[in-house]
């Protein structure tokens, strides 16, 4: 899995808008809110998502998972390196994350972002 093909992925999802912050992380976002953040400057690369409350504590304690920093009170777990998932596991996360945070959105924010 490259930084591109993450790209790809989340550029399907409807709404989404990429951006660079905190100078090394490129985050991908709904209506401003973010749902995946991939870090560009570390090697491997590294990445972090929202999950289920439920499925937080066990995702934390997978291999290559933590809980993200300054994240982690919204239920968002860190990967140490991107390709510790396949494309298929990449396909569900990101969904899922974009998901998450687009069911939080005002009815009016969804429609004026085309959901």
């Amino acid at each position: 899995m490259t930084i591109e093909d993450l790209q790809e992925l989340c550029r399907q999802l409807p709404g989404v808008t990429e951006s660079i912050k905190w100078e090394h992380d490129l985050c991908f976002c709904v209506a401003d809110k973010m749902f995946l953040v991939v870090g560009l400057d570390a090697s491997p690369v590294t990445a972090s998502f929202k999950v289920e409350p439920e499925a937080f504590e066990e995702m934390s304690t997978r291999t290559g998972f933590k809980p993200a920093p300054y994240l982690a009170r919204y239920k968002w777990v860190a990967l140490d390196d991107i390709n510790r998932l396949s494309p298929t596991d990449w396909d569900k996360y990101a969904r899922h994350s974009y998901r998450l945070v687009v069911e939080k959105l005002p009815k009016k924010m969804r429609q004026k972002v085309g959901i």
